[in-house]
């Protein structure tokens, strides 16, 4: 199994894994390949369907992203090498399918697409351990959750139909994954994740099913349904008339029963832009994710917004008082030992995930669409060329400036100036939501080696 180092950080962890194949797949998409499918083997997967999380505990929940790492590494190989293996798509669809119903069966409590899955790989970045469960009957409600949801319902939609495309056999699973999609989409926007006054979606809290209230924190767990955004090209619905007319007879079964129907718009060219959010509530959820007074750094985007530097949230809840605050640096919590950071740094991951989707946005958009960025700059910039913005804000913290110095190096870019140490580049586990310095493990080029395919992507355009 391929590990992030040998030393350091030598364990595997499985939404780490998906991400560490999406940058070897640029050297190595076998092995990327390869790499992929083994969690899903039966010698790792749980009988029921759950992907073993890390070797401590099999059972913790690691977000569903092998279905956007497949699609990634997917592309790649087709890019770069010219080679298209629908034989890997759909084996590991197949295994994909066992994993989403796992999901759909045991993290919906209420069976209303709203979902409770943990800490979900952001550990400390809420009010409280969301791994340990509440007392009483607390439910928490997780817009994380749900949207990692919507994401993986469309990325496997979109595996669908690329197989679909040469095998119509598949045509079917693609209306499957579309209609799982719409249900997830109506359940983040309707059922009280999404609070109007804020303009924001958050966790909520419930007690006994009833009094439920948002946990009114700007993380990134309120711009994660982002993340959930596809383009279906004219080709395909030519191609798959029976997805087509099925996904027209699902809206106007919708339409006619006045129930949500999700952001779904046709371009000129008579592509459809699939997004969990419409047109309105991106516009207002790019406002605060491009203020540099909340996540937006100089160094792409942060976990926690920087308002709660001098504005800490604080629940009183159940005779116990919890708080957060803006760290953007180390842990200063207790929670899972004190060595999770999520409460201010910037992470690769997410960063990658809010690039792809907005050069999505942006490819369908166009000129039709602009905002300001950064926030209060007086400067409009189509969705394309804010991801090429906040892609080079992400490579700026390890290019050198002017003095030769790499502000990923911080105190210690004395050592890193030194001719013989010049090239060594350390690729961190996470980094200053201010300063950019490098923090955690210092060779954790599982997700963080991600920074090879925004500079690729660039360079490529």
């Amino acid at each position: 199994m391929s590990m992030p180092d040998k030393w350091e950080y030598d364990w595997y962890a499985a939404w780490d894994t998906a991400f560490h194949c999406i940058s070897l797949s640029i050297i190595d998409p076998l092995f990327a390949k390869h790499q992929l499918l083994l969690l899903m083997r039966e010698w790792y997967t749980d009988p029921q369907g759950q992907l073993p999380a890390y070797e401590w505990n099999f059972s913790d929940v690691n977000p569903p992203v092998h279905a956007f790492a497949a699609l990634e590494v997917y592309k790649t190989e087709k890019k770069i090498y010219g080679k298209s293996d629908l034989e890997f798509l759909k084996k590991i669809f197949q295994k994909l399918i066992i994993n989403f119903t796992w999901w759909i069966n045991r993290k919906d409590a209420d069976g209303n697409s709203i979902f409770e899955g943990g800490f979900l790989g952001l550990d400390n970045i809420g009010l409280f351990n969301r791994s340990v469960m509440l007392p009483g009957n607390t439910l928490l409600e997780q817009a994380d959750g749900t949207s990692w949801m919507g994401m993986y319902a469309l990325n496997m939609m979109d595996i669908a139909l690329e197989i679909a495309m040469h095998d119509i056999s598949f045509e079917d699973l693609g209306t499957k994954f579309y209609e799982h999609f719409v249900i997830i989409a109506e359940a983040l926007n309707e059922m009280g994740l999404w609070n109007e006054e804020d303009k924001f979606f958050y966790d909520v809290m419930s007690l006994n099913k009833s009094d439920a209230f948002p946990l009114r924190i700007r993380s990134v767990i309120g711009v994660m349904p982002l993340f959930a955004v596809s383009i279906i090209k004219k080709e395909a619905f030519d191609k798959l008339p029976d997805f087509n007319k099925r996904m027209k007879w699902f809206r106007d079964y919708r339409n006619a029963s006045n129930k949500y129907l999700p952001s779904q718009q046709k371009s000129n060219h008579d592509n459809i832009l699939l997004s969990l959010v419409h047109k309105d509530r991106l516009q207002q959820l790019l406002e605060k994710l491009l203020d540099e007074s909340e996540f937006l750094s100089s160094g792409g985007i942060r976990a926690l917004s920087k308002f709660y530097q001098q504005n800490p949230y604080t629940l009183n809840y159940g005779g116990n008082t919890y708080s957060i605050e803006y760290d953007p640096g180390d842990s200063t919590s207790w929670m899972f030992g004190g060595n999770s950071n999520w409460r201010g740094p910037v992470w690769m991951p997410v960063n990658y995930l809010f690039i792809n989707a907005i050069k999505n946005y942006g490819s369908f958009y166009g000129e039709d669409f602009k905002v300001e960025c950064p926030r209060g700059s007086g400067i409009f910039l189509t969705l394309t060329e804010v991801a090429k913005d906040v892609t080079k804000r992400v490579l700026h913290i390890f290019e050198k400036n002017e003095n030769g110095e790499r502000v990923v190096n911080g105190s210690y870019d004395w050592f890193y100036k030194r001719e013989e140490n010049q090239q060594l580049v350390l690729f961190h586990e996470y980094f200053h939501g201010d300063t950019l310095c490098g923090l955690g493990a210092s060779h954790q080029t599982g997700w963080t080696a991600l920074v090879v395919n925004l500079l690729h992507d660039l360079t490529d355009q």
